[in-house]
């Protein structure tokens, strides 16, 4: 089974192309201010680190203005360096204020790196809110019972009435015969006339309502008055 080849990405090339020169630019820029040997290269690897831990807090802590000061200092030593390199200043005599600089350097990193790392805001953890306790389940107290008298009573008992019976329901009472007007009865007359002259026979409820276009109850009425 063939193994799938290592894909480059190209933005991992370009970081890591970047980091060299700038690490090569330090390294120039260190060592013609008057740090060799081991020096030299601690100067890129301090400047390189206080960065990355600037940006790290950014990313973890959110925005701050202590994250923030120290990643502009770490990028302006990084950004200086690269432009210093490009023959803007003879590093053959480098100037007092760059030897000045780079041997600062040092403890400004330390002091960076250092409030960086210890001076992390401690939120203090929001106490969840107390669930509310359920009030106590009590059996409802018994009902006191009616207390029974002991003496006879002298008055004599009758037996209860016969309930009377309840009376036969109303017929329901017929709904008055709703009002047509008298323009809907002829119209429906001259219907009911074609249709005894076409078929000979008088036209049925039915069919004059389905010819009206009126509800059942209406055509019934209108029937009546034709009647």
């Amino acid at each position: 089974m063939a193994r799938p080849g290592l894909r480059v990405d190209a933005v991992l090339v370009q970081a890591v192309i970047a980091g060299a020169l700038s690490f090569a630019h330090l390294h120039d820029l260190a060592s013609a201010a008057g740090q060799d040997g081991w020096k030299a290269w601690a100067y890129p690897v301090s400047v390189d680190l206080l960065l990355v831990a600037a940006w790290r807090r950014l990313r973890s802590d959110g925005p701050s203005r202590l994250a923030w000061c120290w990643f502009i200092v770490a990028l302006f030593a990084s950004l200086g360096a690269n432009v210093a390199t490009a023959g803007f200043l003879n590093l053959a005599h480098p100037p007092a204020l760059l030897r000045l600089g780079i041997a600062g350097w040092p403890a400004l990193a330390f002091l960076g790196g250092t409030l960086l790392a210890h001076s992390a805001e401690h939120r203090m953890p929001v106490p969840p809110a107390p669930a509310p306790t359920p009030a106590p389940e009590t059996d409802p107290e018994p009902e006191p019972e009616p207390e029974q008298s002991t003496t006879p009573s002298s008055e004599p008992q009758h037996d209860p009435a016969p309930t009377p019976t309840q009376d036969a329901p109303a017929l329901p009472v017929s709904a008055p015969a709703p009002a047509v007007p008298a323009v809907l009865i002829d119209h429906a007359r001259k219907v009911a006339d074609e249709y005894r002259t076409r078929t000979g026979s008088p036209i049925d409820t039915d069919t004059l309502r389905a010819r009206l276009g009126v509800p059942p109850h209406l055509a019934d009425a209108i029937a009546a008055h034709l009647a």
